[in-house]
């Protein structure tokens, strides 16, 4: 309940504050929570090591585009790609871009995953992919988690039979956009970490496989590295 009514409050307000931002919500796009924090600030974290001059990141299912804006506030240098599926997503994001005056360095482009973009010739050149996908299976949005969808759109949350089914396609398609050592960064449901992480192993195309915890212990971020060439 005290969730449905923290989404309420923040549509009636039209804003939330995330990684010290004003975002602005609105119907139609989820409303950024506290614990996508965490795969922000090592978003920015990784990149900043990284030390690159111009670092170009896309936000996967970027939703009201928080996370794009924090990467782009956080990093002066970067040049970011925003995508998500729906109209209200699109609508959301364009409106903190702009909101944030950062329409010089982050674009919005809607499609399915990775459709938004592939024609504008990003192949092999990203440094890093941050994605906070939908990773609640069908099943659960039908019983304990039914209230999520109270209020916000159920694209935001549905994620097929396991919760996985965004993670198993960007964990596939990731691969034609990074740079070698460039990173794929996921948001993950609690639980969740074991199973990402055995998609990525699956998958041969990633190294250097790591997890991050939030200040209760449990693993929320999981990163991994486009691998080197031999």
């Amino acid at each position: 309940m005290s969730e449905e009514i923290s989404v309420a409050g923040a549509y009636n307000k039209g804003s939330i504050i995330f990684m010290g931002m004003e975002i602005l919500v609105a119907p139609g796009a989820l409303v950024p929570r506290p614990e996508t924090e965490l795969l922000g600030s090592i978003a920015v974290d990784v990149l900043r090591a990284m030390d690159l001059p111009a670092p170009r990141v896309v936000d996967m299912c970027c939703g009201a585009g928080n996370l794009a804006c924090a990467i782009a506030s956080h990093i002066p240098s970067a040049r970011v790609w925003a995508c998500d599926l729906t109209d209200g997503c699109i609508d959301a994001a364009r409106r903190n871009v702009v909101h944030h005056g950062l329409t010089d360095r982050i674009s919005v482009h809607q499609g399915d995953l990775f459709e938004g973009v592939s024609r504008l010739e990003l192949d092999g050149t990203l440094h890093a992919i941050v994605c906070n996908p939908p990773y609640i299976s069908e099943k659960r949005l039908e019983g304990d988690r039914r209230h999520l969808v109270v209020l916000e759109p159920r694209e935001a949350f549905a994620a097929g039979p396991y919760g996985l089914s965004i993670h198993m396609r960007v964990v596939k398609d990731a691969l034609r956009y990074l740079r070698p050592g460039g990173v794929l960064l996921f948001e993950v449901g609690l639980g969740q970490d074991r199973q990402v992480i055995s998609l990525l192993e699956r998958s041969k195309g990633y190294a250097q496989i790591r997890t991050f915890a939030n200040h209760a212990g449990e693993v929320r971020v999981v990163l991994a590295e486009a691998r080197r060439q031999a």
